[in-house]
């Protein structure tokens, strides 16, 4: 039964409160140990409690984590590209399994990288006033890391490539596009400081992850979709070029043709004057 007008409106925004939550509760309940830890250093009263549980977020992350996300964003996909009505539970843990090892091991590069630009950064900025300039160029270098993470999951539930290939694109989609790439950490940044701020948590539980990760495919597949009709163009561009000069060649060919004939005709006539 379709419902139409305003009660077909109400049943859309029913049935899409229900598919973003479903998601957000299995990537929460997926990746329990990292969200545990997280909820216990944040509220323990001691203020070093959650600088302590870094490190054990920091290793659970790839293997938990990760995988969550990636199966997220892999029922995003499906949403952005149409479609809608795809099984939630079953496509979820789908892609959990389809992507486990590609974003473990993606994990573990980011936390790497995470750790190395957090190291040298709170090394920097014990130094005199010149060294902690650089301070500065870490936090450049955690904007550009955290959004090549979104890209990186987008990319890896989207096209079939090697973890190499998906790490080095989804930097360069990052670097190459700056201005998608400010409104991606934009967006992203709002709803999450409107999901942990303004709702005590029922907006990070239900729906924080499912919306971001929603959000972030989107906005990938509006670049990839435009990337790919820039290269459609040139290719047409190319083959209408190839097609000109083959042209120009076989009219060459037919006018050295003719002077051909018309010279042995000549000399043909000027063999009979003789």
């Amino acid at each position: 039964m379709e419902f139409r007008g305003v009660m077909g409106g109400l049943y859309r925004i029913s049935e899409w409160i229900m598919r973003l939550s479903v998601i957000n509760l299995l990537w929460l309940v997926c990746s329990i140990p990292v969200f545990f830890f997280a909820f216990m250093g944040l509220v323990s009263q001691s203020p070093d409690a959650l600088k302590s549980m870094l490190p054990i977020l920091a290793i659970l992350a790839p293997f938990t984590l990760f995988p969550a996300t990636s199966a997220m964003f892999t029922v995003a996909r499906k949403w952005v590209t149409g479609e809608e009505d795809v099984p939630l539970l079953k496509t979820y843990f789908r892609g959990y399994k389809e992507n486990y090892l590609q974003s473990m091991v993606g994990g573990i590069f980011f936390v790497i990288i995470f750790v190395v630009i957090a190291v040298n950064y709170f090394f920097y900025l014990k130094q005199g006033s010149t060294l902690r300039v650089l301070a500065v160029l870490f936090i450049a270098f955690t904007v550009i890391i955290l959004i090549s993470l979104f890209n990186f999951f987008s990319i890896m539930v989207h096209l079939h490539m090697k973890i190499f290939q998906i790490l080095k694109n989804s930097i360069l989609i990052t670097i190459g596009n700056p201005v998608n790439s400010i409104v991606l950490l934009i967006c992203n940044g709002v709803i999450f400081y409107i999901c942990v701020t303004k709702f005590n948590f029922f907006l990070v539980v239900f729906f924080m992850g499912s919306i971001m990760a929603t959000f972030s495919f989107w906005q990938f597949n509006r670049s990839f979709t435009k990337l790919q009709i820039k290269q459609q163009q040139l290719e047409e561009k190319e083959q209408q070029k190839l097609a000109e000069a083959q042209e120009e060649q076989e009219l060459g060919e037919v006018e050295s043709e003719k002077n051909d004939i018309e010279i042995s005709l000549h000399k043909k006539e000027d063999s009979h004057k003789e």
